[in-house]
């Protein structure tokens, strides 16, 4: 149940959210709200994933 709840935020998140990795965002020099999707992004996709 939980692990299908996290893989619809993250279908969402994809579609939604920018990806950072693929603009290749340094993350020393990122904004904090850029940290905080960053964040959300991998916190989604671990639990997507276990």
């Amino acid at each position: 149940m939980k692990q299908s709840i996290f893989k619809a935020l993250a279908k969402i998140n994809k579609l939604v959210l920018p990806s950072y990795t693929k603009q290749r965002l340094d993350l020393a020099k990122a904004t904090k709200l850029q940290l905080a999707i960053f964040g959300w992004r991998v916190f989604v996709t671990k639990g997507a994933l276990g």
